[in-house]
């Protein structure tokens, strides 16, 4: 008996002890497959006894295999071809590897009875040359059957994929190298113009470090929230705003399943600018005041309280605006940045305009501009300029209405004084008619002479000319308080404006 025979007595002698064990089992299967590839299937061999059985020597039997090498290629080629394969294809597949398409060629042209009645150039039969490379190919399959059978290709084949597999795993420095050089290269195409590379390039290291473990690239989960954010930023520079605001709201959900404030600040601020680019200005209102407490810096304030304002301005919220406009400008200066600085008066000054506080804008307008002209912002400056006009030209409209209703209200005020003197003036006629009518009387019960009544009337012509002299005079004199009023009224609206006008000058 040989190796595989005895290893599968002692693995049955096992299972009779042990039958519990798993290792038995499996040493009888192995055992009897090696059995199998070595000598064929039991139903493939058959015992014929033509001579008697005797112990024949060593001797013999070595006479006995030449002798078998020394018969004809035909014959030998012949009973190869009336056999039956022992093996199965799929045996056989696995043995002879590469070659085993070449015998199947080569059984297939056995086929073909014209080209196997053919001869060579040398008188060689093509079926004996096909039927002679069919026969190395059974002997080189049964010695390769015997060296390496198929238990031990496919632990093999096994020990192989895991040795390419732990060669493939990237080591640590490498891992390191390549994800460095990769956000490296999707920052460059995304500043370059380029948002469609820097979107593709970003997808496929997604998908690479998606299949990498957590022990090959430590920082794994912060990595993809940051390339969600790189594709978000790429797709936004696109102008695909809905793909930005999934890709940014993944980015915000993965970070917070993973517990990551630095990501969620990230992805609130994105999310905020894709709402405020479509229009969506109190969606962007709450993704940012929720960021405000993740804001760790003056500047990132700065910009935050900034970008509130500007979205209660589009929104029509004024006293909002002039609130996060003032944060704004305090965590400017405390950050000490000129540009935001700048930006905060701007934004403080248009609020202001909205609310009619023209003297407040003007002011805020004239720190910009002071600002502008300290950052060299030669576009800042004429925007601030131009805006400086049409608040200073506002403010004079609503100072021009102001002093029309001061006007307004004076008139109003002294025609009810005029109304008052008029009164008084018909109870002064009245008493003077009734004293005449008394004068009458007594001329009449007196009766005096003709002439004396002559000297009577002509006093009382007099006093008549006198009444009807002070009417006109009690016009002019009405006139001329009308005169005097309207002259202190421009002198005091001129006053005013000459006011106002320096301070715009100024």
């Amino acid at each position: 008996m040989g190796d595989f025979e005895f290893a599968l007595v002692f693995y049955h002698r096992g299972s009779e002890l042990r039958p519990e064990l798993q290792k038995f089992r499996l040493g009888i299967q192995k055992s009897h497959e090696a059995i199998i590839n070595c000598i064929g299937s039991p139903s493939s061999v058959k015992l014929k006894n033509k001579e008697d059985l005797c112990f024949v020597s060593r001797q013999a039997e070595s006479k006995k295999a030449e002798e078998k090498l020394q018969i004809k290629l035909s014959k030998d080629q012949k009973s190869t071809k009336k056999q039956e394969p022992a093996r199965s294809q799929k045996t056989e597949r696995q043995l002879l590897g590469e070659l085993y398409a070449d015998k199947a060629y080569l059984e297939k042209l056995l086929k073909d009875e014209d080209l196997m009645k053919s001869i060579t150039k040398q008188g060689v039969k093509v079926q004996d040359v096909v039927l002679g490379g069919i026969a190395y190919l059974d002997r080189r399959a049964e010695f390769w059957q015997q060296q390496k059978p198929i238990y031990a290709r496919v632990r093999e084949r096994k020990l192989r994929q895991q040795r390419w597999i732990r060669e493939k795993k990237p080591k640590p420095a490498e891992v390191a190298r390549y994800i460095v050089k990769s956000m490296e290269d999707i920052d460059m195409l995304l500043t370059g113009d380029c948002p469609e590379e820097s979107c593709k390039k970003a997808e496929r290291v997604l998908k690479t470090i998606q299949g990498w473990s957590e022990d090959e690239v430590p920082n794994k989960k912060e990595l993809i929230g940051n390339l969600h954010s790189c594709i978000g930023n790429a797709q936004f520079e696109m102008g695909q705003m809905e793909a930005a605001l999934k890709s940014h709201k993944m980015d915000l959900e993965f970070a917070r399943q993973n517990d990551l404030p630095d990501v969620v600040s990230r992805a609130l601020d994105n999310i905020g600018r894709v709402y405020a680019r479509i229009g969506k200005f109190q969606q962007a209102i709450d993704a940012w005041e929720e960021k405000i407490p993740l804001a760790k810096s003056s500047l990132e304030k700065t910009w935050l309280f900034h970008e509130v304002g500007r979205c209660y301005l589009e929104l029509g919220k004024a006293e909002e605006a002039q609130n996060y406009g003032e944060k704004s400008l305090q965590s400017a200066l405390e950050e000490g940045d000129a540009e935001w600085q700048l930006h905060a008066s701007v934004l403080l000054a248009q609020a202001q305009e909205k609310l009619k506080d023209y003297h407040s804008a003007i002011t805020n307008f004239e720190k910009a501009l002071e600002k502008a002209k300290l950052v060299h912002s030669d576009a800042a400056q004429k925007a601030i300029i131009a805006a400086l006009d049409d608040v200073s030209r506002s403010f004079i409209e609503d100072l021009k209405e102001k002093e029309r209703e001061a006007e307004a209200h004076a008139l109003q005020d002294f025609s009810g004084e005029n109304a008052e003197d008029d009164s008084s003036g018909g109870r002064e006629s009245e008493q003077s008619s009734e004293n005449q009518g008394g004068e009458n009387e007594d001329a009449e019960n007196e009766k005096e002479p003709e002439n004396e009544r002559e000297e009577l009337s002509e006093p009382d012509g007099k006093e008549e000319g006198e009444e009807e002299r002070s009417k006109p005079e009690e016009e002019e004199e009405e006139s001329e308080r009308k005169e005097e009023g309207s002259e202190r009224g421009e002198e005091e609206i001129g006053e005013d404006e000459k006011e106002q006008f320096a301070f715009l000058s100024g």
